[in-house]
C-alpha cells in the first residue's frame, strides 16, 4: 500500500519524514527520494539484503566529483568492502575541506523507526530546515549502526534543470 503525504512547504527531508509518523510500523522504513532515479538494477532490493545481513540501517551511496561534494550529505566510513561500508560520519553539504570522503548519499534509505524521536528533539539545519542527514549523524554517533550500500544502478539525478530534462531523455531510452 502506497500513502501519499505533503509538505504544505520546504521545511526538508527530516520534517517529510515527521508527516509519515503514523504510517510508519515496525522497527525501520524504506524512504526513497523522488528526484533521485536508479535503473537497470534494483537499489532497493540490495540495500534490504544489507540491511537483512547486518540488522542496520542503510543508505544508498556513491562517489562523486571531489567538487561537488558540497551539493550532497557525504559519509564518512571504515570496513569498506567492495559493496558496502559502516558509516563512522555524515555532514550535509560540506565545503570540500571539510569532506570525509566523497561517496555521497542518494535518496535510499532504510531507516530506524527511533530515528522519528530524534527528529521530534532535533533544531533546524542549514537553510532553516529540519534535515535527515542531521538526525543520522546523531544516531552514529550514538553508535547506532549504518551502512552505506555502493549500488550498482545507473544513478540519474533530477535534482538541477540540467538532470530533470537529462533524466527524461534518459529514462525514454528504457521504454
Amino acid at each position: 500500500m502506497i500513502k501519499f503525504v505533503y509538505q504544505n512547504k520546504p521545511e526538508g527531508t527530516g520534517h517529510a519524514v515527521l508527516q509519515c509518523k503514523k504510517y510508519l510500523k515496525g522497527t525501520h522504513f524504506l524512504m526513497l527520494l523522488a528526484d533521485d532515479l536508479i535503473v537497470k538494477k534494483n537499489c532497493s532490493k540490495e540495500m534490504i539484503s544489507l540491511h537483512r545481513k547486518t540488522k542496520g540501517s542503510v543508505i544508498a551511496t556513491r562517489k562523486v566529483e571531489r567538487r561537488t561534494v558540497s551539493r550532497w550529505g557525504i559519509l564518512g566510513f571504515k570496513n569498506k568492502t567492495k559493496n558496502s561500508f559502516l558509516i563512522n560520519e555524515v555532514i550535509e553539504k560540506p565545503k570540500l575541506s571539510e569532506a570525509p570522503s566523497n561517496y555521497a548519499i542518494i535518496g535510499r534509505y532504510i531507516l530506524p523507526r527511533k530515528i522519528l524521536s530524534v527528529l521530534k528533539m532535533q533544531g533546524r539545519g542549514k537553510g532553516g530546515e529540519i534535515h535527515i542527514t542531521d538526525a543520522i549523524k546523531t544516531l552514529v554517533k550514538k553508535d547506532e549502526k549504518f551502512y552505506g550500500n555502493i549500488f550498482k544502478g545507473k544513478y540519474i539525478d533530477c535534482g538541477t534543470l540540467d538532470g530533470f530534462i537529462k533524466s527524461g531523455l534518459t529514462i525514454s531510452k528504457y521504454l
